[in-house]
């Protein structure tokens, strides 16, 4: 038996159990996958960061480690390369005595008088005074029956303007209007036939997914390769979006498919979702992950990674794409030197959002806009605008008269600046009749619009630190986390070099 058990090597799984492990406890990370680090060294290699004056405690530490690596000054770079970032990670955790194991996938959790006892991974059994979930999924949360969120609330549960279905928002991540989505008895792949929410209900919806990859120039790049099994059929929304640009006399270049701009080290690009048609997948299917079992979890990822595979050729090879779009796209190819045992892509699919833990307090748009509450019990600062991307690709009827003309829209984008704000320790702690001994600092209790500001890797690394030291309080105390104390965790974070105000 081991003190404190984190699940989720993610950056904010590995900043959790470091903290835990420097403040003295006994810890064991478990990995589901073979990689540390999330999406930091899973292709998000842009720095997401708001506010540079709230960056602190590990956050600031992995800056500066990133900075000592390349010889450069602190925040010269966006990021590190993903491989770099893995190594800090992993060094980190070695150097703090973390006992590490990978491939260690959820599959139970056993409870008793509302805590947690032991779980069950696919490398064994694992039994701690004190749990943490950093998954991007919540499944530790799950697993303990601790109640939790999936979706958006609609605007009036918490009185949140910003909350439930979006209007139709034109813009850079919009289509024109008259692309039909309409083929012989259906719609084209690639847009989803659901029922709309009323605007401003709630819904099951979660931002899109995808695979953020990482790109270079460089002579030795892999270039791109038809996959078995490619369609040039599924890309037919593509070409109809292109036929529409050429007859308003619209030009596209590569960047406007794909974000091209070499912003990590050795002139390597992290490559984001730009574009109403790019590599956030819009098919539905990450509506069905959060609450999908291993086995169909794994069907989802490997939809995203054919996607994602399929794009990349599409948009250098087929015909149909504006020349300047091929040739631009062309110029680039995969790194030789990352994801050596994935083909080339990520190890990490970005889930932006899934489960959202229902704590202590929840964390609302009101709590952020139209200006940050103060939160007695902050623990860390976040100051990332608020960032919902698309949520789902549908269609509507865009004109009546004489005769209904059908057009593709996506729908839920919304980006919406915020002064930096507090994060109270009551968002990653459950309700006490709920669970006693877990922390959630990355599926935290918050509600959707204000997790589209948390959801940043430099927020999560900063919550997993106070909730590993938070960990580590509660079994030297042998207090549940909702009770340990919060003053004495503060003074901990800020002897760390933790930003808990301004």
């Amino acid at each position: 038996m081991t003190e404190v058990l984190v699940y989720g090597g993610t950056a904010g799984g590995v900043c959790a159990a470091v903290a835990a492990a420097r403040a003295g406890a006994r810890v064991v990370l478990l990995e589901p996958g073979r990689h540390l680090g999330g999406m930091v060294s899973g292709g998000l290699g842009y720095t997401d960061l708001g506010d540079s004056r709230v960056l602190g405690g590990l956050g600031r530490e992995f800056m500066l480690a990133i900075a000592e690596r390349y010889g450069v000054p602190p925040g010269h770079y966006a990021g590190p390369e993903p491989h770099v970032a893995e190594s800090i990670l992993t060094g980190w955790v070695e150097d703090a005595g973390v006992d590490v194991v990978l491939e260690a996938a959820l599959t139970g959790a056993q409870l008793a008088d509302d805590v947690i006892t032991s779980i069950s991974t696919t490398a064994g059994d694992y039994a701690a005074g004190v749990y943490v979930d950093a998954s991007y999924e919540g499944d530790l949360m799950a697993a303990a029956g601790v109640p939790y969120d999936v979706g958006r609330e609609s605007r009036t549960q918490y009185g949140e303007s910003l909350a439930g279905r979006r209007e139709f928002a034109p813009g850079k991540h919009q289509f024109p209007s008259f692309v039909s989505p309409l083929t012989d008895g259906g719609v084209l792949p690639l847009v989803h036939d659901r029922p709309l929410a009323e605007v401003g209900a709630g819904d099951g919806g979660v931002m899109a997914y995808g695979y953020r990859v990482c790109l270079t120039q460089a002579p030795d790049r892999i270039p791109f390769e038809q996959r078995p099994g490619y369609d040039p059929a599924e890309w037919e929304l593509a070409r109809r979006w292109f036929a529409v640009l050429r007859a308003n006399g619209v030009e596209l270049s590569a960047g406007d498919v794909i974000g091209l701009v070499p912003n990590l080290p050795n002139a390597k690009c992290d490559g984001n979702s730009i574009g109403p048609l790019s590599l956030s997948l819009l098919d539905g299917t990450n509506w069905a992950y959060p609450e999908a079992d291993r086995a169909q979890r794994e069907r989802i990822r490997q939809r995203h990674e054919d996607y994602t595979r399929d794009f990349l050729w599409f948009m250098t090879t087929d015909p149909d794409v504006p020349l300047p779009v091929r040739e631009g796209l062309s110029a680039w190819g995969l790194p030789p030197d990352e994801f050596t045992d994935t083909g080339g892509l990520p190890h990490q699919l970005y889930v932006r959002e899934a489960r959202r833990l229902r704590g202590e307090y929840v964390l609302t748009q009101h709590d952020l806009l139209p200006r940050p509450v103060a939160q007695y019990d902050s623990v860390a600062m976040g100051s990332y605008h608020v960032d919902i991307r698309e949520m789902q690709r549908t269609w509507s009827v865009a004109y009546e008269h004489p005769d209904p003309v059908a057009s593709v829209f996506n729908e839920g984008y919304l980006s919406v600046g915020v002064a930096p704000y507090q994060i109270p320790y009551r968002c990653i702690v459950p309700r006490y009749d709920d669970c006693q001994n877990l922390l959630v600092p990355v599926c935290l209790s918050a509600s959707h619009v204000a997790f589209a500001s948390v959801r940043m890797e430099v927020q999560y690394e900063m919550l997993g630190q106070a909730a590993g030291i938070a960990a580590a309080q509660a079994v030297t105390t042998a207090r549940p986390v909702q009770q340990i104390d919060v003053r004495r965790l503060q003074e901990e974070l800020n002897a760390a070099g933790a930003v808990l105000a301004l």
